[in-house]
């Protein structure tokens, strides 16, 4: 498979390419070039299939002009020692449960799998690479465990005063490590602006071989198509009608996820999700994306360190107009409604889900019209372990949600050797120390 901007769709790049490299020069984001059908294997794979062998395979699949058939198994095999777990709440009711990672959050998934792809591409290329990122304690925990001990990457993690998370002093590349722990006296804004004027020199991120490892980088959204594949191999002997998957919206990148895997020919009936200001209902129903008022080539370029994937989900849309209106149904959900669908679930079937959660099962409850024409089932999407939303849930039910062991060490407190101002120049002598 390759890979083009979504701001042009004529320059073809590789997985490796993409990755590695993974800010188009013309200022886009890249998606996959072509639709690829991949039914033959997904049929062929059952609920006895592991996670980490649907992901191998598909891996198999999608880059088979990169990597080999073991490449790709052995990429999956170290990213993914933990799986989701898909639940049947009721008869058309499921949960797929994307928090049993280390750090509780749908982002191990993502992370781990690009940790592993640059790994085992930069050995291939006799070449190391540098991850800059701007994290807070969720992310920078994610971050640390996926990139801790790779020989080829090293890390620099931004992170605002007292928000260190994830890591320990053994990772730390001044006790031998690859990650470099830095606290900014500054805003998580403030971050975000220095990482943003050093990303915008490509000078400096030739010089010192810069990669992403947010979702503006494919190699971190692609794996989320393998959580609609793993779902649809458990739910293909109990479910035999139409088949929604209900998701918060967020950076949209499970969304965009999801209608790339039905590009790859997973069979799916729509994507329910709630609103914003960028997705929504028209007057009419129909799905719509305010951004796309604006030619792509008018705008400035995406955002390489907080980024939005509406930009790819205009890449679909552009491509398949009437299908893709008839396959996202957004749905408006306030914030008293979110709480009120969380205490319904909760006293209906004596499950807590987070609040993301509680937002797509909202969103659900307002489509059922679609969903029940043909007795259809729902998927709900649950991101983040309830115990990362402790205090809301505490507010919302009277439940105290304790963390599990095995998260909670995730979430310890750590601190840096290192304190800089947020400055590009700080940043730049760091990059500078390290090479």
């Amino acid at each position: 498979m390759q890979f083009v901007s979504t701001r042009n769709n004529k320059d073809k790049v590789s997985f490796s390419r993409a990755i590695v490299q993974p800010v188009p020069k013309d200022g886009g984001m890249y998606a996959p070039a072509y639709e690829e059908n991949l039914r033959p294997w997904i049929l062929h794979m059952d609920d006895s299939t592991p996670f980490n062998s649907i992901a191998g395979s598909l891996t198999s699949a999608l880059l088979k002009d990169e990597f080999s058939p073991i490449i790709s198994e052995t990429i999956a095999a170290k990213a993914f020692p933990f799986s989701p777990v898909l639940s049947q709440i009721d008869k058309n009711l499921f949960v797929l449960e994307l928090y049993h990672g280390p750090t509780g959050s749908h982002k191990d998934f993502g992370v781990s799998y690009l940790a592993s792809c640059l790994e085992h591409i930069l050995i291939m290329q006799d070449k190391k690479a540098t991850v800059l990122a701007v994290t807070n304690g969720e992310t920078g925990a994610c971050l640390a465990h996926a990139f801790r001990n790779k020989t080829r990457l090293q890390a620099i993690l931004l992170y605002t005063k007292g928000s260190m998370r994830g890591f320990k002093d053994s990772d730390c590349i001044w006790n031998g490590g690859n990650l470099y722990p830095v606290e900014v006296n500054g805003t998580e804004e403030d971050c975000f602006r220095a990482a943003r004027e050093i990303y915008a020199d490509q000078d400096l991120i030739q010089r010192y071989n810069l990669t992403l490892a947010n979702s503006l980088n494919i190699g971190r959204l692609l794996p989320q198509t393998f959580f609609y594949t793993y779902a649809f191999t458990r739910l293909k002997k109990l479910v035999h009608s139409d088949i929604y998957y209900a998701l918060a919206a967020g950076n949209y990148g499970n969304l965009v996820a999801g209608l790339y895997s039905w590009k790859f020919s997973l069979p799916v009936n729509g994507f329910i999700t709630d609103s914003s200001a960028s997705l929504f209902a028209d007057a009419q129903g129909k799905c719509t994306i305010l951004d796309s008022v604006i030619p792509l080539n008018k705008r400035g370029p995406s955002d390489p360190v907080n980024p939005s994937n509406i930009e790819r989900l205009e890449e679909v849309f552009f491509a398949n107009p009437a299908v893709i209106r008839g396959l996202v149904y957004p749905s408006m959900v306030n914030p008293k409604e979110m709480e009120k669908a969380f205490q319904d679930f909760y006293i209906t079937y004596k499950r807590i889900i987070d609040p993301s959660t509680a937002s797509a099962w909202a969103a659900a409850k307002k489509k059922s019209d679609v969903i029940e024409a043909d007795e259809g089932a729902v998927v709900l999407l649950a991101r983040n372990h309830p115990s990362l939303e402790a205090k809301t849930i505490k507010q919302w039910c009277g439940e105290t949600i304790v963390m599990p062991d095995s998260i909670k060490e995730m979430y310890v407190p750590a601190s840096s050797k290192k304190t800089i101002d947020p400055e590009r120049n700080a940043v730049v002598n760091i990059l500078h120390e390290l090479s």
